[in-house]
């Protein structure tokens, strides 16, 4: 068992069956839920975007309410993703003992993290569209072509959905998190781009934000929100597809290494 954490992954259908238990037990607890995933953005929206729209004017040729209404959607995304991760799957793996149940059916700890990863992507996607609508209400978002975003707040769910469940499988207890959220979570929502473009950065700090996650995130959401023309789309998924499938092999490893003594 020395090389066990070196065994790739190898997710069966069944992790379906993980998605599918979240999903029935959120649909019990989806007024909290989304009350907390959607009121915090809908604020800065509403403070932000009327306060200082006012002001800016346009950013970037888009009005400011719009720029900061697709920089809140992909921050949205990463939130729900990452808390996710971390809160509910630290209490499913330790105070509810719900992996250990599961271990004792065919299902492995390969599709308990594939199934958690899906949820977690699911559950953004869920978040992120009543964001997306009040965003419509409030004329920050006019073209239709921001429901091509749709599928990219699944896909940013999925990207930060991995480094949360490793996280959720090195932590002793909830403080833990707090060095991520203080470390990786805040500063990405403050400098990849969400309130001004990274272009206004020093030069040095635009390479360490472009090779984040959330910085492609953006890139993404914001022309399809704005109704322009998408700029290296490919580069932009490759890298959100490339933090997915590393964060999923390394889930994996962790969580096996947590569950199985």
């Amino acid at each position: 068992m020395t090389n066990m954490g070196l065994v790739l992954p190898r997710p069966q259908a069944s992790a379906l069956k993980i998605w599918q238990r979240n999903l029935l037990v959120w649909r019990k607890l989806i007024g909290p839920s989304m009350a907390f995933s959607f009121g915090e953005p809908v604020i800065y929206l509403l403070g932000l975007g009327f306060g200082l729209g006012q002001f800016i004017g346009e950013v970037n040729g888009i009005p400011y309410f719009t720029f900061l209404a697709a920089g809140l959607l992909a921050a949205s995304a990463m939130n729900v993703a990452s808390f996710e991760g971390m809160f509910s799957v630290f209490t499913r793996m330790t105070h509810q003992q719900t992996y250990d149940a599961i271990l004792a059916t065919p299902l492995t700890v390969d599709d308990i993290v594939a199934g958690e990863m899906l949820w977690c992507a699911t559950k953004s996607l869920l978040n992120t569209l009543p964001i997306l609508a009040v965003a419509f209400l409030l004329g920050a978002i006019h073209d239709w072509s921001a429901l091509a975003a749709i599928p990219v707040f699944f896909l940013v769910g999925l990207c930060f959905a991995g480094p949360a469940l490793v996280m959720a499988a090195c932590a002793a207890s909830y403080d833990f998190f707090n060095y991520y959220t203080t470390l990786l979570i805040t500063p990405m929502f403050i400098f990849s781009g969400v309130f001004y473009p990274v272009a206004t950065l020093p030069a040095i700090a635009q390479v360490l934000v472009n090779i984040l996650p959330l910085s492609h995130a953006i890139a993404l959401i914001r022309p399809l929100v704005a109704g322009q023309t998408l700029t290296d789309p490919v580069l932009h998924v490759a890298v959100l597809l490339a933090y997915a499938g590393v964060g999923y092999v390394a889930a994996s490893i962790f969580i096996r290494r947590r569950l199985i003594r």
